[in-house]
């Protein structure tokens, strides 16, 4: 007998506790339930005015622990709105598929006028053919004869509105029973709502600390400190992954973890640590429990095409980049937002990097750092022989980079390695590389700790004296 697999689509601007008493009568009911928050809309508009990274982390927050549930990000990682026909032919592959709809989206279905019918693309095709569950929505009373022909009714009636949890919060009424701890709290530190620019910076204010630990099992002070934590560690519902080593560390966390929505503070244990803060062992404690800063830093996006046509995504959060792949040097060519800036690049390799990252990679090819938090990304090659003169660029946050090939030779006499993150993708035709727009972290710091000093002790560092 096939899977039964429910497709809960929406805007989730925000994602409430309405959506998730749906979502465990789905999970109920079918073997799989997949969570799709949409993309760009040009028919709900007030959903393109929250960012996309915020409804992402807001929707993993919300569904968070529902046995037999996923949340596919991929229409808001590409900025679409993929209609229901085509979700259909997307998971067609895992079973049965079913689409969830509202009473609001039916009524009328008995004379042919339902929403779905008369407004949705390939309305009257996907009525008759497709499988529905349906909800009764307080407000939307609905006859029999108004269901679709193959379909199913979920009791009982829900209320509940992601209009009504804006509304209230642009008046300044609490909401705490309209939406989980988790998802207020993110709206309450990041001003969601209220028509305020976004941030790159918060304060955060933990209370009571429920940390997840993730240590450098190699480094004994590391493994001492996080010994000395372990008793607040809460691994099933962190508000915190307390990372303990060096930037590596740091990197292997975010990697694993970032999809918990919860910030990461480091302590370093290691060499530089610019990710990290410095903390005197004594006082750990007791920081964990005061205020801290945390940024946002976005991950990268990364698409990366072989020459067989296939294409691998992938997120980076310092680097992505292309290189030689052979003893000679070889030609990129790099767009910019589907512009050619550079026709034809000779050299080693040529990288993108996020300001988090620029510490790394980038500044050893020869790029300046940027700070945390910085709306920009770092464009830099290495061994660059044309154009002559040429080393890095800063590019716009929300710039599209993508880097071919410039070798058009049936031999392919100079092929080009991808990697994201230092993992290899193999040999690639192009790379595009963008920051996500669903994936970022947040990278927690005390309030004395100075990110420019930081920056500055890594482009200076102090010298021995000759003796």
């Amino acid at each position: 007998m096939a899977k039964r697999v429910v497709l809960f689509g929406g805007s989730f601007n925000p994602s409430a506790k309405h959506h998730r008493v749906l979502a465990e009568a789905l999970a109920s009911q079918f073997d799989h339930v997949i969570v799709i928050p949409c993309g760009l809309r040009p028919d709900k508009l007030t959903t393109n005015d929250t960012l996309s990274t915020d409804r992402a982390a807001m929707v993993d927050m919300n569904f968070r622990g529902i046995p037999n549930l996923e949340v596919d990000l991929f229409d808001l990682e590409n900025d679409d709105f993929t209609r229901t026909f085509e979700l259909s032919e997307k998971y067609k592959h895992l079973g049965e598929v079913w689409h969830f709809v509202g009473t609001d989206l039916i009524c009328g279905g008995g004379k042919g006028e339902s929403v779905i019918e008369r407004e949705w693309g390939h309305g009257p095709e996907i009525w008759k053919d497709l499988n529905f569950a349906v909800a009764e929505r307080v407000g939307f009373p609905y006859d029999p004869s108004d269901l679709p022909p193959h379909s199913i009714v979920l009791k009982p009636p829900y209320s509940g509105s992601s209009t009504e949890i804006r509304e209230k919060i642009l008046k300044h009424r609490p909401i705490g029973d309209l939406v989980v701890p988790e998802v207020g709290a993110y709206i309450d530190r990041h001003n969601l709502y209220l028509g305020r620019l976004p941030r790159a910076s918060t304060m955060l204010n933990l209370g009571s600390p429920r940390i997840k630990i993730v240590v450098d099992p190699e480094n004994p002070k590391a493994v001492a400190i996080s010994h000395s934590l372990s008793n607040l560690e809460d691994t099933e519902n962190p508000n915190l992954i307390v990372v303990v080593g060096g930037d590596g560390t740091m990197l292997h966390a975010i990697r694993n973890f970032w999809r918990l929505r919860v910030p990461f503070l480091g302590i370093n244990t290691g060499h530089r640590g610019f990710l990290l803060n410095n903390l005197e062992v004594e006082k750990i404690r007791e920081i964990l429990s005061e205020g801290l800063i945390a940024w946002q830093s976005p991950l990268l996006y990364v698409e990366s095409k072989r020459g067989d046509g296939s294409v691998n995504s992938g997120l980076a959060f310092n680097d992505a980049w292309a290189e030689r792949a052979s003893g000679s040097t070889a030609w990129f060519t790099v767009k910019i937002n589907g512009t050619t800036k550079i026709q034809k690049l000779v050299g080693d390799s040529i990288l993108v990097s996020t300001p988090a990252g620029s510490t790394a990679y980038a500044r050893a090819m020869g790029a300046t750092p940027l700070l945390v938090g910085t709306p920009a990304l770092i464009l830099v090659g290495s061994n660059i022989g044309e154009p002559p003169g040429w080393k890095s660029a800063y590019i716009p946050a929300d710039a599209e980079v993508e880097i071919l090939n410039a070798d058009s030779s049936l031999s392919n006499k100079r092929p080009i390695l991808g990697f994201v993150d230092s993992v290899s993708v193999g040999e690639v035709r192009s790379m595009t590389i963008r920051a996500s727009r669903t994936a970022f972290v947040e990278l927690a710091y005390l309030p004395e700790r100075d990110l420019a000093e930081k920056l500055m002790e890594i482009q200076f560092p102090v010298q021995k004296e000759d003796q």
